[in-house]
């Protein structure tokens, strides 16, 4: 598979870019929400910056996933002005962990109450800084 090919929305992993409709980049992948079972993607929750809120976008506002990157049809100024993201229920969240994406999809709809805290800000700003 070559970068620029698409791939599915499971395959989306927090700290892929996040790009306008314009290709610049205006944020980074923080979580996906949708349900595995049965293939419904929700949205995903972006990060703008460091110590900026996490800000929910919707499935229908993503234009195209590739390797690494997600192309939304908003500019950064529309993503900034976004609702904030919030905890979407146990059932529908897809976590991100060291294990792999069947281990994460599979232990998020079988083990709730064992599944990982999502990242606090101080968790996410240490990530976000051990990334680059």
């Amino acid at each position: 598979m070559s970068e620029g090919d698409p791939v599915s929305w499971l395959m989306i992993e927090p700290g892929w870019t996040v790009v306008g409709g314009d290709g610049r980049e205006i944020g980074k992948v923080e979580e996906v929400v949708g349900d595995s079972g049965d293939d419904i993607f929700n949205g995903l929750a972006v990060s703008t910056g460091l110590l900026d809120r996490r800000r929910y976008v919707p499935s229908e506002q993503v234009e195209e996933i590739t390797q690494g990157r997600v192309r939304l049809a908003l500019t950064a100024d529309q993503l900034r002005h976004l609702g904030e993201f919030g905890e979407p229920p146990a059932s529908l969240e897809i976590e991100s962990t060291e294990a792999g994406l069947a281990d994460r999809v599979t232990g998020a709809f079988t083990d709730p109450e064992h599944r990982p805290r999502p990242p606090t800000p101080w968790r996410r700003l240490l990530n976000r800084i051990f990334r680059r």
